[in-house]
């Protein structure tokens, strides 16, 4: 059996991989089942009987059936049905099968012919996907003994009859399947009459032909015709026992000797068939031995292969997806420091401007506390002058309140001889920087100005009139 994602990818004409003969199947289930029923069965009884205190020698004997039922039972899922691969390329018409006997030469054409009848009646094929079945107009077969005492027919007359007629109604779409060509008579004619006839339907012959034989000769014809296509029933040459694998490509052997060996005839009659058969025989069968040995040791490797290549897939997938997410860790990251950085900086620049604020008007309220200290301090230095200069210095200050409210005046009057009113927009020196007059009182020369998110009182003559309200 070869996986069929490892097969070779090609145009098929017929491909069929891990096909199973259904009745052959169907036989193994129920086999299967009845045996486990049948444990199933004898499990209850002793069950029973031990619950009603029966004989306990009947019991010893159903639990020794018992085992035996399930040794069966194991044996049974361990020799599961081998399917078979069929890959028949494009250019193939002629198909000859070689091996040994109950190998599954015959097993493999009644295979292939059930799942053609299977598919052309719309029933699912016992086989793994895909499949290509060509659609075949009819599905003739020459399998089994076609020997006749009423007829007065032998097994080669009965075999010849069978194929005549399969070659007379067979056309270009038939599928056409011959089980033990040129068998049953004399091996040096019978194999010139089996080259002879399967070389006639690779001709003008059917579709697809599927040939086994135990001819030698049958199998050069892959040599000289590229119509024709070899295959072989594999054979475990150490168990001396087949294993009902097709080895396609190559030719195969009969083993017959090994198999009389096997089957456990006499050891001088095994040795004299070995030295009949001569050194020529023993050298094709070592040739084709080394075949089929190339052939396993290259499947083994095939599928060592595609078990590599499946490997590395998987792990070239699993580094691309390893890639992806450190990339994408990466962005996130990137994007998680730049959003962080972001809101840093809304929240320093929030603070320093807090702080610019809160220091500016600290300044603006320490430098008006200044003024007002050095206000309070000359007042006190004039309360405390001596009596004879108060007088005059009562005029001084009356000269100077005089004076300042003609200033005063000046101030609140503009170069038209307008008046400063709430609204107007000034400016005061000791910020450097406008205001907007909010308030005046006139009594003390004062105003109250708005500067910002500031609010301060100033003399009249401590602002500038830089425009008034056009209203009046």
């Amino acid at each position: 059996m070869t996986s069929s994602a490892q097969l070779p990818k090609r145009p098929w004409k017929l491909f069929i991989p891990n096909a199973y003969h259904p009745l052959l199947l169907q036989q193994h289930q129920e086999n299967l089942r009845r045996t486990k029923k049948d444990v199933a069965s004898a499990t209850s009884e002793i069950r029973r009987r031990r619950i009603y205190g029966q004989d306990i020698a009947e019991e010893d004997q159903l639990a020794s059936d018992l085992d035996s039922m399930k040794i069966r039972v194991s044996e049974l899922e361990r020799n599961h049905p081998i399917p078979v691969d069929f890959m028949i390329a494009e250019e193939t018409t002629v198909l000859v099968i070689t091996g040994p006997n109950t190998g599954g030469k015959t097993i493999s054409l009644k295979t292939v012919g059930l799942a053609s009848l299977m598919a052309k009646i719309g029933l699912y094929i016992l086989a793994s996907e895909p499949v290509k079945i060509p659609w075949f107009d009819a599905v003739y077969a020459d399998i089994g003994d076609e020997q006749s005492l009423t007829q007065s027919l032998s097994t080669f007359s009965g075999h010849l009859k069978q194929i005549g007629a399969i070659r007379a109604q067979s056309t270009s779409q038939s599928l056409v399947l011959l089980d033990e060509v040129g068998a049953g008579t004399n091996p040096l004619e019978g194999a010139a009459l089996g080259m002879s006839l399967l070389e006639s339907f690779a001709e003008a012959g059917s579709f697809l032909t599927l040939a086994t034989t135990h001819h030698g000769e049958l199998k050069t014809l892959k040599y000289s015709n590229d119509s024709f296509e070899n295959a072989c029933v594999e054979f475990d040459e150490e168990n001396l026992k087949p294993t009902f694998r097709i080895l396609w490509g190559i030719p195969g052997r009969s083993n017959a000797i090994n198999i009389a060996e096997r089957l456990g005839l006499p050891l001088d009659i095994i040795g004299s068939a070995r030295q009949l058969l001569g050194t020529a025989g023993a050298e094709i069968n070592a040739l084709i031995m080394d075949m089929e040995k190339f052939k396993q040791e290259y499947h083994e490797q095939l599928q060592q292969a595609q078990h590599y290549l499946m490997q590395s897939k998987e792990l070239h997938n699993n580094l691309e997806v390893a890639q992806k997410n450190i990339v994408d860790h990466t962005t996130a990251q990137r994007k998680r420091k730049s959003r962080v950085v972001s809101e840093y900086a809304v929240m320093a620049r929030s603070i320093i401007h807090k702080k610019f604020q809160l220091f500016r008007e600290s300044a603006i309220a320490q430098r008006v506390l200044e003024e007002e200290k050095a206000a309070e301090k000359a007042k006190l230095e004039r309360v405390k002058a001596p009596e004879p200069s108060r007088t005059s210095a009562l005029k001084k200050a009356q000269n100077t309140n005089s004076s300042m409210a003609a200033e005063a005046n000046d101030n609140i009057i503009d170069e038209d001889g307008g008046i400063p009113e709430v609204g107007d927009l000034v400016y005061v020196p000791k910020l450097k920087n406008q205001a907007t007059i909010v308030k005046i009182d006139a009594s003390r020369n004062e105003v109250q100005v708005q500067a910002g998110m500031m609010k301060l009182k100033l003399k009249l003559k401590d602002v500038k009139i830089q425009k008034q309200r056009t209203s009046r």
